[in-house]
């Protein structure tokens, strides 16, 4: 697998795109690490201090979780370098859009990421800039359909991607109009850990669980943990956490999901930050989902939750281990080696999966038929996983040598 790895992580990406804004310091990278299959996939973030690098290690992580959701189609990402509460975001992004157009007319397709929105940025600023849908150019450089069939496809993927959930099951309010691009990534985070006990033996239910990060993911990780029967015994957030050893009722876990502050949790008996990052680590647990951002937890905060009894791990961030290496370096071979481990292309593929399910023909557009859809590839990907290797540990390395089997 290492050997693997090692090609794979130094292969020159076939594409990289730079662009410097004319109007502001922004500098903005589209890596394409390869063209397999015709076409390449992968989202817009933002941040300040991002470099083409860290572009460059998510194209190639995107590439990998193809290889479990679908498309079998190459890796991309884009990144710009600029402070996203900058009054001139929209102004950056419409520009940015305009110059990156005919790759995403004919075979690079993006969609929202870290400080990006989906619906209310991606979606509306590539249509001004002469783009059906920001995945058009899987459409045309991998499915080559015909132009009815094109736009057959493009009207699900459009409808489908922002369809309001009306199913109680899957939102935490009907009434508030949640959409699928809002829930399913958290939603495959939690499901990950479902089927794990599923195949691995076990069950969630009365089982305790820590997730850091309450924003998009971790958030609806923790409404469907929660709905799951398991108990969420500590939330950390850039803004504080909450500790509770008995853990929160599912009642209290939808409550501060409908009251978080944007991306970040929000509760009158906040713990400070700092505070939480002393003692959150030390609290009797079996699932941990790290949802903030990636390359934050350490191998001591691992080795405090393996003391006191963690089972498995399912990632909500990408490469969550504060390692320098692109996928699997030390703190995360050493986490493989001691717990389950569900990596980050197979916890966190829902918004991949949920592309691609629409980019099929003539789909159900139900909650049900969606959600269930997502469940199904993750759990196929644990099977296989499970296949190859039945034991509890080396789970994620397994996984790897199975995606990079087809990729190198």
């Amino acid at each position: 697998m290492k050997d693997l790895l090692q090609k794979y992580e130094t292969k020159e990406p076939e594409i990289v795109f730079n662009w410097k804004d004319p109007e502001t310091e922004a500098e903005g990278w589209t890596v394409i690490n390869s063209l397999r299959g015709g076409a390449a996939g992968g989202g817009t973030r933002m941040r300040k201090g991002l470099d083409m690098n860290e572009v460059l290690s998510l194209a190639k992580t995107m590439e990998i979780k193809f290889t479990v959701s679908g498309p079998p189609i190459g890796g991309a990402k884009s990144g710009i370098n600029f402070d996203p509460s900058d009054p001139r975001k929209k102004g950056v992004l419409e520009r940015w859009y305009k110059a990156v157009s005919p790759l995403l007319k004919s075979y690079y397709g993006t969609g929202g990421d870290l400080n990006v929105d989906e619906i209310h940025e991606v979606i509306p600023i590539t249509e001004e800039s002469g783009v059906w849908h920001p995945q058009e150019g899987v459409f045309s450089g991998h499915f080559k359909p015909s132009e009815a069939d094109k736009i057959n496809r493009i009207g699900q993927l459009r409808q489908g991607v922002i369809k309001v959930l009306e199913n109680p099951n899957y939102s935490p309010s009907v009434a508030r109009k949640y959409t699928v691009a809002d829930m399913i990534t958290g939603y495959g985070v939690a499901e990950a850990v479902k089927q794990y006990y599923n195949i691995y033996g076990g069950t969630v239910k009365g089982k305790r669980a820590i997730v850091q990060g309450f924003g998009n993911v971790g958030s609806a990780a923790a409404f469907y943990l929660s709905q799951m029967g398991a108990k969420i015994v500590g939330i950390i957030d850039i803004s504080g956490g909450l500790i509770n050893k008995d853990g929160f009722t599912f009642e209290e876990i939808t409550a501060l999901f409908l009251s978080k502050d944007g991306n970040k949790l929000r509760a009158d008996n906040l713990i400070p930050f700092e505070e939480m990052n002393e003692n959150i680590w030390s609290l009797e647990t079996e699932i941990f989902a790290p949802c903030a951002a990636s390359r934050l937890i350490t191998k001591d905060q691992i080795d405090a939750m393996i003391n006191t009894g963690l089972e498995v791990i399912s990632c909500g961030a990408n490469v969550p281990f504060a390692d320098k290496e692109i996928f699997f370096g030390p703190i995360m071979e050493h986490t493989d080696n001691k717990v389950s481990l569900i990596p980050d292309f197979i916890s966190n593929c829902g918004m991949a999966r949920v592309f691609a399910y629409f980019m099929e023909r003539k789909v159900q557009m139900t909650d049900e038929a969606i959600f269930n859809d997502t469940s199904r590839t993750i759990e196929q990907a644990l099977r296989k996983v499970h296949n190859n290797n039945p034991s509890k540990t080396g789970i994620s390395e397994t996984a790897f040598e199975i995606a990079l089997s087809q990729l190198v």
